[in-house]
């Protein structure tokens, strides 16, 4: 019975703290979307950036240690 009580006290806790969290939460308005919107277009161009000029400097490296034929 004490194992049962154990997960249901766990259950009880979860379903708590879970609605606290949705409580807290908020729909933004417009100017936090946007500044958010903004701030995620800024870092997947930064990592589309990033991935272009590793491939970059890679490709020649790797037809250098491969061979090229």
């Amino acid at each position: 019975m004490d194992a049962i009580d154990s997960v249901f006290d766990k259950l009880r806790e979860f379903a708590k703290d879970s609605a606290r969290l949705v409580k807290r939460c908020h729909k933004p308005d417009r100017k936090e979307f946007t500044k958010v919107a903004f701030r995620t277009a800024i870092g997947f161009v930064v990592m589309g950036f990033v991935g272009f000029f590793v491939k970059l400097i890679f490709i020649p490296i790797n037809n250098i240690i491969v061979g090229s034929g």
